[in-house]
């Protein structure tokens, strides 16, 4: 098992998140009822709805959507977070390829530290998201001392919108986020939801992202909060959509490095680094890998690791959506985004 004497330097990237803990950091996280007691009586307070599988409850907090238990965390993250300048934070809506962009942003910024192509590479024997601290699980359960005791470079991850994340984060850090068609994401997101409730009727998560009431939503509002940041300080965020990610991934990952400020070298190109990395990262590796397929995502969150991987596909929602579902959905969308430059038609 590695250690933190053994782990990256600053210069070779990011260290795997579950190695810090397994290293024995020795942290005490502060009790996570005692949070959630201290705003109970805001949260008493806000609009509430039940999330599309009726199992959370959602609030609207800052004009989104969230899970009652996160409410905290982001009061949290806004009073607390403070970015290093070093600071990567991938961020997207749920199910709009976030373990993907993880397991990319890892193996592309940790390159140096791990080479893709090494048998003892983490991603080989860990999920992307245990390479990643989740944002609001860490804040969420007072465990900021774990995000302090990382060393920089830190990558980390979260589903926040950006109004609510951090004031401080852009232009504070650098942010990596993923938007996929609302299609999409919205059949994506029902399959993950089913893993809790089978009968879930695809109709049910359907009204719930037209009407914006998903959790993290509208998705709308979503996008537009990390596409306007990208469009006034691109070089701070970067904004990338999970289609051209899927029709040329190793352009996307060389454009991912350039962002960083770690473009690949001639002699990395020479030996073929970029397509290890794709090859690496692709649905269809880390889909066979145990780590993916055995274990539960959050101990808060009894999802099989396995629902990460169901299809990975783009278009997939013409097998689930009737003609008209999908016209309704684009007119919104397009509605909310006019004049803004962005589209997913």
């Amino acid at each position: 098992m590695p250690t933190l004497s053994s782990m990256a330097t600053p210069e070779q990237g990011p260290v795997p998140f579950v190695d810090t803990l397994l290293a024995g950091t020795n942290l005490v996280p502060s009790p996570r009822q005692q949070r959630e007691e201290e705003h109970a009586d805001l949260v008493a307070t806000l609009p509430s709805a039940l999330e599309a599988n009726g199992l959370k409850k959602l609030c609207l907090y800052q004009g989104f959507w969230i899970r009652d238990i996160h409410v905290p965390a982001a009061i949290a993250l806004q009073r607390r977070f403070e970015p290093r300048p070093d600071d990567v934070i991938v961020a997207s809506f749920p199910k709009s390829g976030t373990t993907w962009l993880n397991a990319l942003t890892f193996a592309t910024m940790a390159r140096r530290a791990y080479p893709p192509a090494g048998a003892d590479h983490p991603l080989r024997r860990l999920n992307p998201h245990q390479c990643l601290p989740f944002l609001e699980g860490l804040f969420q359960g007072g465990r900021e001392a774990e995000l302090e005791a990382l060393p920089s470079p830190r990558l980390m991850n979260t589903h926040m919108p950006l109004p609510i994340m951090v004031p401080s984060a852009v232009p504070g850090c650098r942010v990596v986020y993923v938007c996929r068609d609302p299609k999409d994401m919205a059949v994506s997101a029902w399959h993950f939801l089913r893993r809790l409730r089978p009968d879930l009727d695809f109709a049910v998560v359907f009204e719930s992202v037209c009407d914006g009431t998903m959790a993290f939503g509208p998705v709308w509002d979503h996008v537009l909060g990390y596409w306007r940041a990208s469009m006034a300080m691109p070089d701070k965020v970067l904004f990338l959509r999970y289609e051209e990610l899927l029709r040329d991934p190793a352009e996307k990952v060389r454009k991912l490095a350039r962002f960083l400020g770690t473009p690949f070298s001639a002699a990395e190109d020479e030996a073929g680094t970029v397509d290890d990395i794709v090859q690496l990262c692709s649905f269809e590796h880390l889909k066979g890998l145990e780590a993916n397929k055995t274990g539960c995502l959050d101990p808060l969150l009894p999802v099989p690791r396995d629902a990460l991987f169901r299809n990975g596909a783009s278009g997939d929602w013409v097998n689930h959506m009737t003609p008209e579902m999908a016209s309704r959905l684009d007119k919104i969308v397009a509605d909310k985004m006019r004049g803004t430059g962005i589209t997913f038609q």
